[in-house]
């Protein structure tokens, strides 16, 4: 299944300060059943946004309006725990296309890779950056350079490169998986498999 082509993003954020989140957080287990990868952005860290009676916790970021947009913002260790690849699922059926983390749980950070959504890591003090500078100012932008490998905080110019696999960002840029990939380059593959001998 392809995805959104991913090139250059620029969007608000919202911020979750929370160290060490993982998969179960992110999409409680009693949420995997489903085998399809949509329906399950209604229950991103379900457990945190709503009370045992569904209602609302008001106190839990994705429950205030204050913050939108298509950037997630995270503590450290963000996405460890189990191997689930519903937790990017999740991430991405909710509307995010990026999280920006100081470190991310390697499977984790390859399932969303997988399904097109971006991560990308900072170093620790340019992650304090953002969060302060959302804090302060809900409106602040960050721009997600995919073709040069760069996150820039616009309301002051400020800016890291990231790190990604060079495959993996083609993927990204092209909007494929990696089936989609494969496809692309069926004539290649049924060329060479004709030229090359038994």
């Amino acid at each position: 299944m392809a995805y959104d082509k991913f090139n250059i993003l620029t969007s608000t954020a919202v911020p979750l300060p929370i160290e060490n989140v993982d998969t179960d957080q992110i999409i409680p287990a009693r949420f995997l059943k489903a085998t399809e990868r949509t329906g399950f952005g209604d229950n991103l860290f379900r457990d945190w946004r709503y009370n045992q009676d569904n209602t609302p916790k008001k106190d839990f970021v994705l429950n205030d309006a204050t913050f939108s947009g298509k950037i997630l913002v995270g503590g450290k260790n963000f996405g460890s725990g189990s191997s689930r690849e519903h937790a990017a699922w999740a991430v991405y059926d909710y509307g995010f296309r990026c999280v920006v983390s100081s470190f991310f749980a390697d499977i984790f950070r390859n399932n969303c890779l997988n399904i097109g959504v971006l991560p990308v890591q900072v170093s620790a003090d340019f992650l304090q950056k953002i969060f302060d500078a959302v804090e302060e100012n809900p409106k602040t932008e960050l721009e997600i350079n995919l073709p040069e490998q760069r996150i820039i905080l616009l309301s002051t110019g400020e800016s890291e490169s990231f790190e990604i696999n060079k495959y993996k960002k083609n993927n990204m840029l092209n909007g494929f998986d990696d089936i989609d990939f494969l496809l692309n380059i069926k004539e290649d593959i049924e060329t060479f498999a004709a030229n090359t001998p038994l």
